[in-house]
């Protein structure tokens, strides 16, 4: 009889939004593996490690009709360490995502909260870190955001409607503090399809960004570089046709004054003072999908480093292939095996940016080359 009670009750409660016109769904995904560093540091790492091709989360998201065209809409999503149960992005109940807003079906949507910016909506999604390949293959340091190394908070933003194929929009992410520009951020984006053709755009501007806890973008959270200013642009273009798929993306980032990096730690040249850092990465990507069930990746990405000191300039640069397959064993549960190369080249510095980094790699190489291999399986529910 208990059973039975509580087994009602649920069913209420879920029942209860249908009637009124909205919406709750809960989702999550589990990737978890083997990762494998052949230098980190002078030495070899075996490691199980969580959310590699796509984080590991849980969220809840909704809606409701509020008639006229108009919905209310939120969600909360949580990233958290398959391994040790513990949370992500820098410990945040719900860093993934966390908003709450107003949609029109004919005007677009305003949201609210802790949010993806602009270059994670629209031009990420041409690269293979921000599409089907995940974190080991994002452009060096993840400089220009592509794998969504942080989310910006704070924020407002709009999302248009598609407008024969065009959609665009932007975000605004309040610096919460009494200087109004001290770790603000905005950023505008656009994509365009017409058939198998996808073209995005994309530009990012963040004044001192990781300077504040409570800024736009996370001080010791969620954090690419810690510096005085970082500015991202980028344009990208994928074109399917039948079973293949090839793209072509350009991203330029411009951090002004640098002081470290979340992946590597603090940035020091061997002399002079860093005073201002410029990646260039071109990146070529295809894909083949033999069957429904089983694909093929591949890409490489040739990134030019401008390392600007008072003693001098320098120009180190990185070469970085990778290959993944995929095999899905239901739509939703899937098991893949990846493999990233990364030659570090170009003038030294005597900075940490001299050797190579994988992102995603136990540690820094202890040279100028390092290979990480990954086989995991990913759950979606």
């Amino acid at each position: 009889m208990k059973k039975n009670y509580i087994a009602a009750s649920v069913l209420l409660v879920f029942s209860v939004p249908a009637l009124a016109q909205s919406s709750v769904t809960l989702y999550g995904l589990i990737d978890e593996g083997l990762t494998f560093t052949n230098n980190a540091k002078g030495h070899q790492a075996y490691q199980m490690q969580s959310g590699y091709l796509a984080g590991s989360r849980w969220g809840l998201k909704g809606a409701e009709d509020l008639g006229g065209g108009y919905k209310a809409t939120f969600q909360i999503e949580n990233g958290f360490d398959v391994n040790t149960g513990g949370l992500g992005q820098g410990g945040l109940g719900f860093g993934r995502q966390a908003y709450v807003g107003l949609v029109n079906d004919q005007f677009g949507g305003v949201t609210l909260g802790r949010q993806y910016d602009s270059l994670v909506d629209y031009l990420a999604q041409t690269t293979v870190t921000g599409s089907w390949g995940g974190y080991i293959f994002a452009h060096p340091y993840d400089n220009d955001n592509a794998t969504n190394t942080f989310r910006v908070n704070n924020t407002v933003k709009y999302t248009s409607p598609t407008f024969a194929g065009l959609k665009f929009g932007g975000t605004y992410s309040f610096s919460n503090d009494t200087n109004f520009a001290n770790n603000r951020q905005y950023s505008v984006g656009a994509q365009y399809t017409l058939g198998g053709l996808l073209l995005a755009a994309s530009y990012l501007h963040a004044n001192n960004p990781s300077a504040t806890a409570t800024g736009a973008i996370n001080n010791g959270g969620d954090e690419n570089f810690v510096a005085q200013r970082l500015q991202i642009f980028g344009a990208g273009v994928n074109y399917n046709f039948g079973a293949a798929t090839l793209g072509f993306v350009y991203t330029n980032t411009y951090i002004a004054q640098p002081v470290s990096s979340g992946y590597v730690g603090p940035i020091t040249p061997a002399t002079g003072t860093l005073s201002s850092l410029r990646f260039q990465n071109f990146e070529i990507n295809g894909r083949y999908q033999f069957t429904p069930a089983f694909s093929l990746g591949a890409v490489y990405t040739y990134t030019r480093t401008n390392f600007d000191t008072t003693a001098g300039k320098s120009h180190p640069n990185y070469q970085q292939g990778g290959l993944m397959v995929d095999y899905l064993l239901s739509k939703r549960t899937d098991v893949y095996l990846q493999a990233a190369y990364q030659h570090a080249g170009g003038d030294k510095n005597g900075s940490v940016l001299d050797v190579a980094y994988v992102p995603g790699a136990a540690a820094v190489s202890s040279n100028s080359n390092q290979v990480v291999v990954r086989g995991a399986i990913m759950h979606k529910f």
